[in-house]
C-alpha cells in the first residue's frame, strides 16, 4: 500500500463516529493521567482537534451524498460509461490523470 493510498483511507477513516470516541478517550485520559497540564494550550488543543473531526465528517458527508446522486444521475443516462461509477475508488491522483485525458 502506498502513502497516497494510506493517507486517502486516513482521512476516511477520521470522518467516521469512532473517531469522537478516540478523542473522548484522549481527553479522559490526559485528566487521569496528567490532570495539571490540562491548561488552555491542552482544551484549545483538544477544541482543534474536535472541530477538525467535525469539518471531516462534514466534508464526508457532504461528499457521499453528492456521489450517490451522481451515481444515480449516471445509472439513469443509458449513453454514459459504465466504468466511471467505480472512479470513486480510484486515488485523487488518478483521478485528476483520468480528467486531464477526457
Amino acid at each position: 500500500m502506498d502513502a497516497a493510498s494510506i493517507l486517502t483511507k486516513l482521512g476516511t477513516l477520521t470522518a467516521r463516529p469512532w473517531a469522537f470516541l478516540i478523542l473522548l478517550v484522549y481527553a479522559v485520559l490526559w485528566l487521569i493521567f496528567e490532570p495539571h497540564s490540562l491548561n488552555w494550550h491542552g482544551v484549545a488543543t483538544l477544541a482543534t482537534w474536535a472541530m477538525t473531526l467535525f469539518i471531516q465528517r462534514a466534508e464526508h458527508r457532504d461528499t457521499q451524498a453528492l456521489q450517490a446522486k451522481i451515481d444515480e444521475l449516471i445509472r439513469s443516462n443509458g449513453s454514459a460509461r459504465d466504468e466511471i461509477t467505480e472512479i470513486d475508488q480510484k486515488e485523487p491522483e488518478e483521478i485528476e490523470e483520468r480528467r486531464r485525458r477526457s
